[in-house]
């Protein structure tokens, strides 16, 4: 019979090598789903940019990063609008930079067509996480889209619904003076005949105060970004 000392030391082994085989299968999969992480929103910047996947030709990984790869410029700019040298989004630390902020340049032959932003802030349940993106001329609407949430489906969750996203396309944030007034969710229809109507998207039925946190945390986040776009926009008109 082996030892009580023997018994001992083959358990202390085998906890070991499966303590550390276990440590390796932890962090593959922390990994895998790190990389599965950034590759969604990267989806999301591209559908917010107006790149369209589809269910019969999905976008596979390397597409996504193909497309990033060759479409987009990723650039950070400060509190001013000036755009920070040799410093890229994955460079910002969330706890330190608070002046500054990633912007994502959809580039065609050289040609701008488009600017997306992250959004993010509350909801009805908690914290929405998405892209808004910009047309060239830095005050029209080019598209949002939504990667995190908890809102109700069929509710607030509808959010993340072609119909709803769709509304934002071709809406101005600014007036007609360039002042800042953001994008508005409303109860019902937009009455297409009002002044206001530019700036005015139809609303989700049943979700008041996820539509009111959508209308707050979007414009609080273009305020951040107007002193950039504004140059574009006086450059555009000029």
């Amino acid at each position: 019979m082996h030892s009580n000392r023997y018994t001992l030391l083959f358990t202390a082994i085998v906890t070991i090598v499966l303590a550390f085989m276990l440590s390796i299968v932890d962090s593959s999969l922390k990994e895998k789903y790190e990389s599965n992480v950034e590759v969604d929103i990267k989806k999301n910047i591209l559908r917010s940019l107006g790149f369209r996947s589809s269910d019969d030709l999905p976008w596979t990984n390397e597409d996504v990063e193909s497309i990033f790869q060759n479409s987009i410029v990723s650039f950070v700019v400060d509190n001013s609008g000036s755009i920070v040298a040799n410093k890229l989004p994955q460079d910002i630390d969330p706890n330190a930079d608070f002046d500054l902020y990633p912007i994502y340049k959809r580039v065609s032959n050289n040609v701008t067509e488009g600017y997306s932003i992250p959004i993010s802030g509350k909801g009805l349940w908690g914290t929405m996480y998405g892209y808004f993106s910009i047309e060239a001329d830095g005050a029209t609407a080019k598209g949002i889209t939504f990667y995190a949430h908890i809102e109700t489906p069929g509710l607030g969750g509808e959010v993340d619904k072609p119909w709803f996203q769709n509304n934002f396309v071709g809406k101005r944030f600014v007036d007609e003076n360039g002042n800042l007034v953001g994008i508005q969710t409303v109860k019902g229809k937009v009455d297409e005949t009002s002044e206001d109507a530019y700036h005015l998207v139809d609303g989700i039925s049943g979700a008041t105060m996820t539509s009111r946190g959508l209308n707050q945390f979007l414009l609080k986040d273009l305020k951040f970004y107007d002193p950039f776009f504004s140059k574009i926009r006086s450059k555009w008109s000029g």
